[in-house]
């Protein structure tokens, strides 16, 4: 009888645990999770980005697009920015961020005045994350509450970047499924997408489609576009993803896909008679509804698989392992 008592005594307690033990991972992330061991982070790095964004603001948008492609690829734990070694296929040299993918530098010296006020503390992939919201602001963007404790992995997987980057040649069904994979929803797709109202795109990224004489694209659009994109060379030529506001966030990206003036295919698919040309419309017209579905998908994106707990370590230097 004293057994039974015993037993139903601890049964509560051992399905407390078991319960506990279930618990998703994303659950220890917190927006105080420095609060105690190194209260200055989220200060300090702020304005090591907003310093990086006043030299350079095309930074924004190459910070913002950092973080997502660091998070495509075995979730946010700043994989993406690890040199090659002996035993590490970096990121850095996959298609979709070679010769493309930018701001590596100023994650470092964020990270560096990090380090000096508190060793070993905070994660290189809060640091990317964190740098991806000040980077929005700085261009006058939205902010959200980014949970924190995310640790950095100590490997890399250059064949996953080739494989679950988006492709800006893609169709619209491929990018729902690509973003889904990551939990995301195609609203969420299509506000993250928004983020193409800053930065640039290189030539051969668009090429075929200013030369297509397509029904999608603007016959102006495309000859502006062709000045400063040949039919060959110019590969690395730049041009503005927003030609209207092109160092603003704002919602004239969404304005430009109504009037078939999407830089890249993947853009221009957004708006082209599919299941999401009701959501480019509601942006185009609604900047506040914009501003607050693009700040609910980045948390969601940064909150892709993150290394917590005991997992992963906390990098002295970005770029490699301790």
């Amino acid at each position: 009888m004293s057994t039974f008592n015993s037993f139903n005594t601890l049964f509560p307690i051992i399905s407390l645990l078991l319960l506990l033990a279930n618990v998703p991972c994303e659950a220890q992330l917190s927006t105080t999770f420095y609060d105690r061991a190194c209260p200055n982070a989220t200060a300090i790095i702020r304005t090591s980005i907003q310093r990086a964004v006043s030299l350079e603001r095309r930074m924004a948008a190459s910070l913002i697009r950092l973080h997502f492609h660091d998070c495509f690829v075995q979730g946010c734990d700043a994989s993406i920015l690890l040199d090659e070694t002996s035993t590490i296929q970096s990121e850095k040299t996959a298609f979709p961020n070679v010769n493309s993918v930018r701001g590596y530098q100023v994650i470092e010296a964020a990270k560096r005045e990090v380090e000096r006020v508190c060793p070993g503390v905070v994660s290189c992939a809060d640091i990317l994350t964190l740098a991806a919201l000040d980077a929005s602001v700085a261009v006058g963007g939205p902010s959200w509450n980014v949970r924190l404790g995310r640790r950095d992995s100590t490997t890399a997987s250059r064949s996953q970047a080739n494989t679950d980057l988006p492709s800006p040649f893609a169709g619209l069904d491929a990018l729902i499924s690509s973003f889904a994979n990551k939990g995301l929803s195609a609203r969420d797709m299509v506000a993250l997408s928004g983020a193409h109202t800053i930065g640039q795109a290189q030539c051969f990224l668009f090429r075929s489609r200013i030369n297509s004489n397509g029904t999608d694209i603007d016959a102006r659009f495309a000859s502006i576009r062709r000045r400063q994109c040949p039919q060959s060379g110019g590969d690395a030529n730049l041009a503005p993803l927003d030609l209207v506001t092109p160092n603003s966030f704002d919602n004239n990206y969404f304005k430009n896909l109504m009037q078939r003036r999407g830089l890249l295919q993947s853009d221009q698919i957004l708006f082209s008679g599919g299941s999401t040309d009701s959501i480019v419309s509601e942006y185009s017209r609604n900047p506040r509804v914009f501003a607050s579905d693009f700040g609910n998908a980045m948390i969601k994106m940064g909150e892709i698989q993150p290394l917590v707990g005991r997992n992963g370590i906390i990098r002295r230097t970005c770029s490699a392992v301790n």
